[in-house]
């Protein structure tokens, strides 16, 4: 795990020096991930949208034959994104204000009624063999996912505080709906406070995803989603360095 971690922190350092990077090369990057990572959090989620539909609707064009809901997730992906570059730049810790906000974001216009609330019903996940805790323990364990973030979290390596934020939240899922986009979005909130791109969660490799996340509400054995999260934070890495190399 520790070589992993090592070899991020190395790219990291690299592309640090490569700094300040050319205007138009950042704001070609963003909007690259921006299509990549809405796709892909939506169509984890069932979006059917394919990545070029998807960035069509992000330049304001509806598509034929898809439902208003599936529209109104990457506009209010698009927007949470936002939200979550808002943060950053204002170097604002995180609260549950915060995740209630994205949240609403992400919810807005497609079931107002839940957007920013904690579940008020149980709810189990298919194909997980974890059932998320009840509803009346919902804002005790959201409470206790705070401490440890503002304890032990801090003490940790930030690829591995976002894989376990990211993994606590779902376990929680407080949320009746968006809780795995909300949670993808508070991983990279932290990779991004601490200068790491965004990564991207392929749909591609969601029954991986799936797996390492179970394997973190059965067992508290975080190695494997930590990995897969560090993998694809070297995936990005690789995207910018890729880019800046002849600096």
């Amino acid at each position: 795990m520790h070589d992993v971690l090592r070899v991020v922190q190395e790219k990291k350092a690299l592309l640090n020096n490569k700094r300040p990077l050319p205007t138009y090369t950042l704001k070609s990057l963003r909007e690259k991930l921006l299509v990549e990572w809405t796709y892909n959090s939506n169509a984890i989620e069932g979006n059917t949208l394919t990545m070029n539909e998807t960035k069509v609707v992000l330049e304001g064009i509806t598509v034929g034959g898809k439902t208003m809901r599936e529209h109104l997730e990457v506009i209010n992906h698009r927007d949470a994104i936002s939200y979550v570059e808002e943060i950053v730049h204002k170097e604002e810790a995180l609260s549950e204000w915060q995740i209630k906000n994205l949240h609403r974001l992400i919810l807005k216009g497609i079931d107002d009624q839940y957007a920013g609330v904690y579940r008020d019903q149980q709810i189990f996940i298919s194909g997980a063999s974890h059932v998320p805790p009840a509803p009346y323990l919902i804002q005790e364990e959201m409470e206790k996912m705070m401490q440890w973030y503002e304890t032990e979290g801090q003490t940790l390596h930030p690829v591995e505080r976002g894989a376990r934020l990211h993994a606590i939240f779902v376990g929680i899922h407080p949320f009746i709906d968006g809780s795995g986009r909300t949670a993808r979005l508070l991983l990279n909130l932290e990779l991004m406070k601490d200068g790491f791109p965004p990564v991207v969660i392929k749909v591609g490799n969601r029954l991986a995803y799936y797996d390492a996340l179970d394997k973190t509400h059965t067992q508290k054995d975080y190695q494997d989603f930590i990995k897969l999260v560090a993998i694809e934070v070297e995936n990005s890495l690789d995207l910018y360095l890729s880019i800046v190399k002849d600096k």
